[in-house]
């Protein structure tokens, strides 16, 4: 269970609540020169950037979401996973124009042992949702918000929602309030009211600021303790 947010306002806010069952997968913080990211093991042994930010302003994650079979997983040149295609544009060698490209023309799918949906953006605020099986969707507007269930086919969804989970609609109310200077602060309040406890508890929340080229981070829901990262100067 994960929230992801993208405010455009005076700055370019990116907020990431990683939502997490550690007896199933094991990550960690990797901070380098040109990403910051939650690393997750791998079979292969590596700790993978599905949700992290580049220097150069690409912030992609990827949110747990209840499968379909139109977005099982195919091997092929004509598809391609959500996971590859997430790490891709964090790692910066896919720009926000290509992925577009690509889920024009290609079959966007899960990968083969999870079912998952992406919120991509770039340092402009452009922002897409890519929802394997279903389809993408460019979004515009001062906010884009993504929990766990699907928004361009709700009902499809509908039927797994957690009860007492609301955590949408709470973090919507929060975002129709905001005004053109949303902060770094106003970011990490939103993400505290959205928090998670329990097996499924909240690992790590960022925010990223595009104006300060700064990923802002605390572990554990402690909101009392923000860590900071700034990508080196270009």
């Amino acid at each position: 269970m994960c929230t992801r947010f993208v405010y455009r306002g005076s700055d370019i806010i990116t907020g990431f609540n990683f939502d997490i069952d550690l007896s199933v997968w094991t990550h960690k913080i990797m901070k380098e020169n040109d990403r910051f990211y939650i690393g997750i093991l791998r079979p292969d042994g590596t700790y993978h950037s599905y949700h992290g930010v580049n220097q150069n302003g690409n912030a992609g994650t990827l949110l747990y979401v209840h499968g379909n079979p139109a977005g099982a997983y195919q091997d092929g040149g004509s598809c391609m996973t959500i996971a590859d295609l997430t790490e891709q544009f964090i790692k910066a060698r896919l720009s926000f124009d290509e992925v577009l490209q690509i889920v024009r023309s290609k079959k966007i799918v899960y990968a083969p042992d999870a079912t998952m949906q992406a919120m991509l953006s770039d340092v402009h605020g452009r922002t897409l949702v890519i929802e394997p099986g279903i389809g993408s969707r460019e979004e515009t507007g001062k906010y884009s918000l993504i929990t766990n269930y699907s928004l361009m086919d709700p009902e499809s969804t509908s039927a797994f929602i957690v009860p007492g989970d609301d955590r949408y609609e709470r973090a919507l109310q929060l975002l129709d309030r905001c005004e053109n200077g949303f902060s770094v602060s106003d970011a990490f309040t939103l993400l505290h009211t959205v928090r998670q406890e329990g097996p499924w508890a909240t690992r790590v929340s960022f925010v990223y600021s595009v104006k300060e080229r700064t990923v802002y981070y605390t572990e554990d829901n402690h909101f009392e303790h923000i860590k900071k990262f700034t990508f080196p100067s270009a």
